[in-house]
């Protein structure tokens, strides 16, 4: 047995730009619900999606910068990248289509059956969104 036993992802960190954009895209675009937040000294939000929170920090001078690594130049659903699970992948594709979203990668059938499609935050940060197989 390892010594340390992981239960689950309790969080991810994202460094971003405008806070209030990425409201937006994680609140009224992806559906989560913003969640109260200590009183950090810097700017930033909190939202709940299921079981994992989303910790945003907006860019200050001791943060990292926001968005995708500046030394990855290509953003692809083969890099760096964090998923959620939604009921249908291939439907929230073409709603985000019709709405006039640029996809990184459209709706696809993964080897194991799933459903992954994959877009981008305002800060450039990779999303994909998967349905897990019938």
């Amino acid at each position: 047995m390892a010594p340390i036993q992981v239960k689950h992802i309790d969080h991810i960190t994202l460094v971003v730009k405008d806070v209030e954009a990425s409201r937006k895209f994680y609140v009224g675009l992806l559906g989560m619900t913003e969640v109260p937040r200590p009183a950090f000294p810097f700017g930033g939000a909190w939202f709940q999606a299921g079981a994992t929170l989303v910790h945003l920090i907006e860019e200050h001078p001791q943060s990292g910068p926001a968005g995708y690594p500046a030394e990855v130049l290509v953003r692809s659903s083969r890099n760096h990248h964090f998923a959620f699970e939604v009921a249908d992948a291939r439907a929230a594709a073409e709603t985000l289509k019709s709405m006039g979203i640029t996809l990184v990668d459209d709706a696809k059938l993964r080897p194991d059956g799933a459903i992954q499609m994959f877009l981008t935050d305002p800060d450039g940060h990779v999303i994909e969104l998967c349905t897990s197989k019938p």
